[in-house]
């Protein structure tokens, strides 16, 4: 009987209620903000196990000293930010802004200090609320405001069409063997041995197909057609 009561202490029950309202308001950040534009299983299937995982892990740090506890979350928010950027391949940066606000709004979630013992309890649900609202409506503006362009590298062909006074033929080639249309191409790293050319291209289209991670290209060597 007495572990039954400690399983479903006031204070892990407030901890569920709290990972509930987290999960949920990730949840439409992911489906209903995210993934209508971008349709990326794998970043849906990631930013929704993350947002559990921050959660609950940040949770049961918090059972410690609570000094030695914001220590260890922001080594640990460190680490993960670390293996995302430096042991995987490159995450795009409108990815990494959705990673950053899920695992932040996990850690806020996990780490406010409700107990119902204290009489603006209540309040602090409200607080939380306040602040879930304001970053869905945050993103939500900047989603209606900001146009996301849809982007591929090709690895084409035909390097002599990279010239500048050849863009309108490249532009024309590549509409044709795509069937996009093309907003804009940039030219990266160009192969003379295997003649051929990295191309960035922007096309028009409803769907956001992120940049490939296929091929490996210098900042620094991107040019305009």
């Amino acid at each position: 009987m007495g572990f039954i009561q400690d399983l479903f202490s006031v204070d892990f029950c407030n901890a569920l209620v709290r990972f509930f309202i987290c999960f949920a308001v990730n949840w439409v950040i992911v489906n209903r903000l995210y993934y209508k534009k971008s349709h990326r299983r794998d970043f849906y299937f990631t930013f929704l196990l993350i947002s559990v995982a921050i959660f609950f892990l940040v949770y049961f740090m918090m059972g410690m000293d609570r000094g030695k506890a914001t220590m260890g979350v922001g080594l640990g928010l460190f680490g993960i930010f670390s293996i995302m950027r430096y042991r995987t391949d490159t995450m795009p940066v409108r990815e990494m802004t959705y990673l950053f606000i899920i695992v932040c709004l996990s850690v806020v979630h996990a780490m406010v200090d409700i107990e119902n013992d204290n009489p603006n309890y209540i309040a602090e649900y409200g607080k939380l609320l306040i602040i879930d609202v304001i970053v869905l409506v945050s993103i939500t503006l900047c989603e209606m405001t900001l146009k996301v362009q849809n982007t591929k590298l090709i690895q084409y062909d035909r390097p002599e069409l990279a010239k500048p006074e050849n863009r309108e033929q490249l532009i024309a080639d590549l509409e044709q063997r795509t069937g996009l249309k093309i907003l804009k191409v940039e030219v990266g790293g160009i192969d003379f041995l295997k003649d051929s050319v990295v191309l960035r291209v922007t096309y028009a289209g409803e769907n956001v197909s992120d940049v490939d991670a296929q091929y490996t290209v210098r900042k620094s060597q991107w040019r305009n057609v």
